[in-house]
């Protein structure tokens, strides 16, 4: 994997100062670049691991944490979501699709499927 894309995974994954779960966490803010940021080093992620037949357990480790907690995290009533709505959805959904592909090894899009920005 590119070693800007593992840095990056990894202070995220990690919760590191500016990443997007401890903005989420200890802020309860939903940094939109952070996520941003996250949401991209995951889709490289996916794009250069799908044909490999075993993956690193942080990285996994790290996509089923973000797949599982920041839907869960987020969902309270009270927390302050990101408007507008449908933002936050596609967000959550974008979580769910990355992490699947990470997982299968493909997505469940058509070839040539372009992800749009969030």
């Amino acid at each position: 994997m590119d070693e800007a894309i593992e840095k990056t995974l990894k202070q995220e994954f990690d919760a590191e100062e500016g990443s997007f779960l401890l903005r989420l966490r200890g802020d309860l803010e939903w940094d939109r670049a952070a996520f941003t940021r996250l949401e991209r080093a995951m889709r490289v992620a996916c794009e250069q691991s799908q044909g490999d037949e075993k993956l690193d357990r942080w990285l996994a480790e790290g996509f089923y944490e973000v797949a599982m907690w920041v839907p869960t995290w987020t969902s309270h009533p009270n927390f302050p979501r990101p408007t507008p709505d449908t933002y936050y959805e596609d967000c959550i959904e974008r979580i769910s699709d990355l992490t699947s592909w990470f997982f299968r090894g493909w997505h469940d899009y058509s070839e040539g499927h372009l992800w749009p920005d969030l």
